[in-house]
Parts: structure tokens; C-alpha cells; sequence
């Protein structure tokens, strides 16, 4: 990940944080309950945000230099992690 993708999942990352000790605040002070539920879904919102960034510079990167590369175990292995990481989000 380059230097200036680093710094924007990292502040992205920063805010997510923020807004979950904001919950944690909300839920202290007995918040209506209809109020925490929508920062707790902004929050998943962000956090969906940053994982398709991630993927994105994954996909860009270690992704696209091992299929290119001679090493056919490799391009497997890489294959078969992007297969379970999609396989994993359907089933949350």
C-alpha cells in the first residue's frame, strides 16, 4: 500500500474509532435506542469502506504481480485467499 492510501485507511481507521467510543458514550447515557442502531450501521458503513479499499489495493498489487509471476503454486495460493475472503463475507 503506498504512502498516501496508508494515510487515508489509517484516518478512515481514526474516525471509525471515534465513532465507536461515541456509541460506547451513547449507550452509558441510555441513547435512544433507534439513535445507536444508526451509528452502529454508519460505523459498519466506514469499516465496509475500508475494506474495499484494501481489497482494491490487494487486488492491485500482490494479487496482479503473483498471477503474472512464474511460480504456479503462488497464483494459486493467492487465488484460493481472495476465494475465502468472498466466501467468508457471504456468510456473515
Amino acid at each position: 500500500m503506498d504512502d498516501k492510501k496508508k494515510t487515508d485507511t489509517l484516518r478512515r481507521l481514526k474516525s471509525v474509532a471515534g465513532h465507536v467510543k461515541g456509541v460506547e458514550k451513547m449507550i452509558e447515557e441510555d441513547a435512544y435506542c433507534i439513535d445507536v442502531i444508526g451509528q452502529i450501521q454508519a460505523i459498519q458503513a466506514a469499516l465496509n469502506k475500508i475494506k474495499a479499499q484494501i481489497m482494491d489495493d490487494h487486488l492491485h498489487n500482490c494479487v496482479i504481480t503473483a498471477v503474472r509471476g512464474p511460480d504456479t503454486k503462488e497464483r494459486e495460493r493467492v487465488l484460493a485467499e481472495i476465494a475465502a475472503v468472498f466466501e467468508t463475507a457471504t456468510r456473515v
